[in-house]
């Protein structure tokens, strides 16, 4: 197989950016395709039938664009739309290519974090709703109980960069105390939406120290290294050149500025067409 596909990581905006930073520091080398659809943008409140034709679409362009292996890097794409993709579309258009979430990564490992046995979820409505946690969580640890919150309002503060101001701690709290008032006796959170990491000096802020805060970056990258060493057949046929391209359907300007925060370093994005 020649050396030719990219790896693609797509998100409904920026928060897929801090999985791709987590998966280029343990994986320089490779080639990176990267999409925000922030034209569209935030999936959360969006029926699942418009999330998966959303999500579909986005895949197949990032396919267009010689990505092999695409990376959902969005919680919501990823309960909404994953399953579909990977067992309607991908066996009859696309048997070579691969499509994988961040939900199934961090359900099987999010159980050793707990001494309760007891999880909490902070998730956009679209993951809450779609129960994806609870359930791949079973699968793995049984007798972890979990409880989720949605957090509607914490994606259009961070994308307005007003994550880190006092405004933000009434919406903190808000959600946090709902939460909590499901079990008081949660010590995990895990943040289930990828912009949330730019949230954790606020939550942590609100929760005793004695609660683990859990991010997917890392989770991810860790899983995605473990693929590509059991998958040579995918590995084998990925380009090594260290290149990195943005792509969005929203403004580019308007992108670059964002996504420097989420990234840590300047971005110069392309406008997509679909």
């Amino acid at each position: 197989m020649e050396r030719e596909f990219s790896i693609g990581v797509f998100d409904s905006g920026y928060g897929g950016l801090t999985v791709l930073k987590s998966i280029i520091e343990i994986l320089p080398d490779y080639n990176y395709i990267y999409l925000g659809d922030n034209a569209r943008s935030p999936y959360g409140d969006h029926s699942f039938e418009t999330v998966y034709h959303y999500t579909l679409q986005s895949v197949e362009w990032l396919f267009s664009k010689g990505c092999k292996l695409v990376i959902l890097a969005c919680n919501t794409a990823s309960a909404k739309a994953l399953r579909n993709i990977q067992q309607l579309v991908l066996p009859k258009k696309y048997p070579d290519y691969r499509v994988l979430g961040v939900i199934r990564p961090t359900a099987e490992i999010i159980g050793n974090f707990t001494q309760t046995q007891k999880v909490g979820i902070l998730g956009t409505r679209g993951t809450v709703r779609s129960n994806s946690y609870p359930i791949e969580i079973s699968h793995f640890f049984s007798d972890v109980e979990v409880f989720q919150q949605s957090c509607p309002l914490w994606v259009p503060l961070i994308e307005n960069n007003e994550h880190l101001n006092e405004g933000a701690d009434y919406f903190v709290k808000k959600y946090l105390d709902e939460l909590f008032v499901q079990s008081k006796d949660i010590d995990t959170l895990l943040l289930a939406c990828t912009h949330y990491p730019l949230m954790i000096p606020k939550i942590a802020a609100h929760v005793s120290n004695q609660i683990k805060i859990v991010a997917q970056a890392d989770i991810v990258a860790k899983s995605l290294l473990d693929y590509l060493n059991r998958h040579p057949e995918i590995e084998n046929g990925l380009f090594k050149n260290q290149e990195r391209l943005f792509y969005t359907s929203g403004d580019t300007e308007n992108f670059d500025q964002h996504a420097a925060v989420f990234l840590e370093q300047a971005v110069t994005s392309l406008k997509m067409e679909w």
